[in-house]
């Protein structure tokens, strides 16, 4: 019984350790449920707090409930005390920092209240800063511990384009916007800077009523709803445009330009179109795509409304929430942007009729010469090219520019179009913006008149345009003389091409920054009435269109560059088939009717009225077509006094520019060839006139001491043979020191006495040696020259020759004399004339004579004696006279007056066109050395 009793209660004791140690396990379990379970419950409570928003969430009625709960309070002070932490830094800071930033991004216009600006024109023309950031309205950050305001501000001009997304409700709201927007950019840039086109799907005139006041002035331009191809196919072209004809020289866009020449040359274009929500068309679609993804370069800003789009191009966004919110990409998704009032519709309409007032005002203003010029004189460089204004059009200045893309230019209006006021009009703005040493200028007038003689310096007016180089004026006659040009030009040419390759550069800007000392302006060349130069079927036309072409070809990217005008270029027969030619001639300008200049379907010339023309750097077709009103730039007080500014202050050292008039005879005493002769500089020359070159350089003979070393001057014309007799022997007098030389000079006519009278007064004042003989002493002195050739020939003579010009003045004049044969040498005068043309050259005896015809001096020298006649200028004589006396060539030649043809067989291949000296300056006025 007892060990039952004992059994029965350890059994007892075990069961009740058993129920305490399950009791303590379960309460162990509950209490770290319990635990567990506050801590999801503090889990779950913080995140959707947190997704929430610890401020929207405080102000969440069921929120409240929960801060009665002890343990969920350190987790909404803990959210609370992030949430601050998190804000420390922008919390009155932040705003301040975009107050500033949008105060210097968006100054004036752009960023100010508007009762500071709105009525008020613009003045900034677009070429200096353009506002970065353009204000729209107010933000504040929606969750930030304290509600503080910044600007908001969206970039427009040049960065990006902008599109808008509303509701029925605020529709209204986006348009007052979108029309204080437009507001800001026109008063901020002067009147026509900034051109605006409106669009509206829904209606034809209804959108933004308020700026109608501008299209007054062409300000504004409301489109067709049925016609948005149009206006998207105006923009395509516009960009087409910019993309050929100015972002040529590797710059992107129009703020490039503006940025490297500190001038926009383009008005920004503002498209604003206005949809219903729905996509367009899919060919429009693309068509609006394409202008978006390319046109901020060229100028062209879009402003979308409700108008569904994806571009691949910088795009900011604008849109208004189901809940009325109005969230901006600039400022974020975080931010909720409160847009500015709408402005007064009154002063909204009086501004921009104020707007409309400044610019039609500046277009009716009549521009002047004055208005061509630059306020600071020489402060442009023209490593990149050339631009200067050449006219107005509606009060804006309308530019021509000289470049790479644009490298000629052709000019081309009837008579009385006004053609040379406007080369005029542009050279004064050329001149006045690029230095002497940015600037070289060579002019060539055909026509018989003078309008570029003003450039040389003159009897009544001692100025000079020292830009100008060479001016070549009365050369209708003197076509050899434009073909010069071209030669010099293709010379100059490759000689920059040799430049540029040493330096392994290709254009002149990559020369010019690779050899900064050098000096390589760029050279435009005026050819004024240059169908002159091709008006014969000649070796002078074939020639110059070949070197025409080479220069227009290649000389763009040497900095040369060709300015061709005419009444006419449709009868240049030289042209026909050679279309290469004018297609480098991308720069046209046509004044009032002229025909042929822009392309056949461009009529624009016929239209214009007097004193304007047409400018057009696409090559002359219709859509480069810009009209511009050319000032007056020929009355005095014009040119000429800007001709006086410039040359008062030419750098020092310049030279006068070369003139050639084809109308007057050069002066042998002015002539740099003839003044820098000297005694002892080595084998005596005789200039014989003046060659047809730029240089103005002097035809020369050496007369060294070999066979052939003669000269002849053929032709009837007394003035011109005495002329070419005249300046060989005073040229030759400057060679040699007093007495050292001597001088024969046979007068064999009556009219030619006084010219060797006063040559041998000349030449004894000089100290030379003169014997002067008539008809009745020339045989007499031949034999004796002849003798003395002899006796050195044979030996017999020891004696150093001396120098020893014979001038035989018409020595044809004596043939009935000089054919009588000796009784007892048996040899004729003629004979003996011969002996000497032979031998003397090598013992220093040099004949210098006039035959009155070819035909007398080859029939007196038959049997080869025409070979001693090694030089030759031949004056009224026909071309085909003389090819046995130029190895047999084919000569194509007409007399002219004043002119002679010269060949020197040991120097020339084919003879050139020469001006007789006028040597009575230098008979009666030069000076010995």
């Amino acid at each position: 019984m007892n060990k039952r009793t004992e059994r029965r209660k350890k059994i007892e004791h075990a069961f009740e350790e058993f129920r305490e140690t399950v009791g303590l396990a379960l309460g162990a379990a509950a209490r770290d449920h319990s635990r567990a379970a506050v801590a999801h419950a503090r889990s779950m409570f913080e995140l959707w707090l947190r997704q929430t928003g610890v401020t929207a969430a405080v102000d969440d009625p069921a929120f409240r409930r929960c801060l009665d709960n002890p343990l969920l309070k350190p987790v909404v002070q803990h959210a609370l005390d992030e949430h601050q932490d998190i804000f420390t830094g922008w919390t009155g800071q932040g705003p301040l920092e975009l107050h500033r930033l949008v105060a210097e991004t968006a100054p004036g216009p752009a960023g100010e209240p508007w009762q500071t600006w709105l009525g008020h024109a613009g003045q900034r023309d677009g070429s200096g800063d353009v506002p970065g950031l353009w204000r729209i309205g107010s933000a504040v950050i929606d969750r930030a511990p304290e509600r503080e305001e910044f600007p908001a501000a969206v970039p427009l001009l040049d960065e990006s384009h902008l599109s808008f997304s509303s509701t029925p409700e605020t529709r209204a709201q986006i348009e007052a916007t979108v029309e204080a927007l437009l507001l800001r950019l026109i008063s901020f840039f002067q009147a026509g800077a900034v051109q605006l086109h409106v669009w509206d799907v829904a209606q034809l005139t209804g959108a933004l009523p308020g700026l109608y006041p501008l299209a007054r002035a062409g300000l504004l331009t409301v489109h067709d709803p049925a016609r948005l191809h149009e206006l998207l196919d105006e923009f395509a072209e516009h960009i087409r445009r910019i993309h050929t004809s100015v972002l040529v020289d590797g710059r992107p866009s129009l703020r490039a330009v503006a940025d490297a020449t500190g001038k926009r040359t383009e008005p920004w274009r503002v498209a604003v179109l206005f949809g219903n929500r729905t996509a367009l068309e899919e060919q429009l679609q693309q068509k609006l795509q394409r202008i978006a993804r390319n046109g901020l370069a060229c100028g062209i800003q879009l402003i979308l409304v409700d108008l569904p789009i994806t571009v691949n191009s910088p795009l900011e966004t604008i849109r208004v929430g189901k809940d009325g919110v109005i969230r901006s990409s600039m400022t974020g998704q975080h931010a909720s942007v409160t847009l500015d009032p709408q402005l007064p519709r009154e002063q909204v309409t009086r501004a921009c009729g104020a707007i409309s007032e400044a610019l039609l005002e500046r277009r009716s203003r009549v521009c002047t010469f004055d208005d061509l010029l630059p306020d600071v004189r020489w402060s442009s460089a023209s490593s990149a090219g050339l631009e200067a204004p050449v006219g107005y059009h509606e009060g804006e200045p309308v530019s021509m520019i000289i470049g790479d893309a644009s490298p000629h230019v052709l000019v081309g209006g009837p008579s009385g179009s006004g053609k040379t006021n406007f080369l005029y009009a542009m050279l004064g703005a050329l001149v006045a913006r690029y230095s002497p040493d940015e600037l070289e200028l060579y002019l060539l007038d055909f026509k018989e008149g003078v309008s570029f003689a003003q450039f040389t310096p003159g009897r009544k007016d001692p100025s000079w345009l020292p830009h100008a180089r060479l001016v070549g004026v009365n050369v209708n006659a003197d076509r050899e003389f434009g073909l010069a040009l071209l030669k010099f030009l293709a010379d100059e040419m490759r000689r920059r091409a040799d430049a540029a390759k040493h330096h392994e550069v290709t254009k002149l800007e990559e020369l010019r920054a690779e050899d900064p000392g050098g000096r390589w302006p760029r050279i435009v060349a005026v050819i004024d009435e240059f169908q002159y130069l091709f008006a014969e079927r000649d070796a002078v036309t074939n020639r110059a269109v070949g070197l025409l072409e080479d220069v227009a070809r290649r000389g763009r990217s040497q900095g040369i560059h060709l300015v061709l005008s005419s009444q006419d270029v449709s009868g240049i027969e030289a042209f026909w088939g050679k279309p290469a030619i004018f297609e480098q001639f991308v720069l046209r300008v046509a004044l009032p009717k002229a025909r042929r200049v822009l392309a056949e379907t461009n009529l624009a010339a016929m239209e214009v009225p007097r004193r304007h023309a047409v400018l057009n750097h696409d090559s002359g077709v219709r859509h480069g077509n810009e009209i511009a009103r050319v000032p007056d730039a020929t009355s005095k007080g014009t040119f000429d006094a800007l001709q006086l500014e410039l040359w008062q202050r030419r750098p020092e050292g310049l030279s006068e520019p070369l003139l050639f008039d084809g109308e007057k005879v050069p002066q042998l005493s002015t002539v740099d060839d003839f003044t820098e002769l000297r005694p002892g500089g080595g084998v005596p020359t005789a200039l014989l006139g003046q060659v047809i070159d730029v240089s103005g350089s002097a035809a020369k003979v050496r007369l060294v001491r070999s066979p052939g070393r003669n000269i002849a001057a053929i032709g009837s014309v007394l003035r011109d043979a005495t002329g070419v007799l005249g300046a060989a022997a005073l040229s030759l007098s400057r060679q040699h020191a007093p007495g050292e030389a001597d001088f024969t000079l046979a007068y064999l006519t009556e009219d030619a006495a006084a010219g060797a009278h006063q040559l041998a007064a000349e030449l004894r004042a000089a100290g030379h040696g003169v014997e002067e003989i008539n008809l009745d002493g020339i045989r007499a002195k031949l034999d004796a020259i002849a003798e003395g050739l002899n006796a050195r020939l044979s030996g017999t003579s020891t004696e150093a020759a001396r120098p020893h010009y014979v001038l035989l003045y018409a020595i044809d004049a004596a043939y009935p004399l000089l054919e009588q044969k000796n009784p007892t040498t048996r040899q004729s005068g003629l004979d003996v004339m011969k002996l000497v043309l032979k031998h003397g050259p090598e013992h220093g005896t040099h004949v210098i004579g006039w035959w009155r015809s070819a035909q007398r001096l080859k029939g007196s020298l038959i049997g080869g004696a025409l070979d001693d006649i090694g030089s030759w200028v031949a004056l009224d004589v026909h071309g085909q006279e003389l090819s046995s006396l130029a190895a047999g060539q084919i000569i194509s030649w007409a007399p002219r007056p004043r002119r002679g043809l010269f060949f020197d067989r040991f120097e020339h291949a084919k003879p050139e066109v020469v001006i007789p000296f006028d040597v009575s300056g230098a008979m009666t006025g030069g000076e010995q050395p």
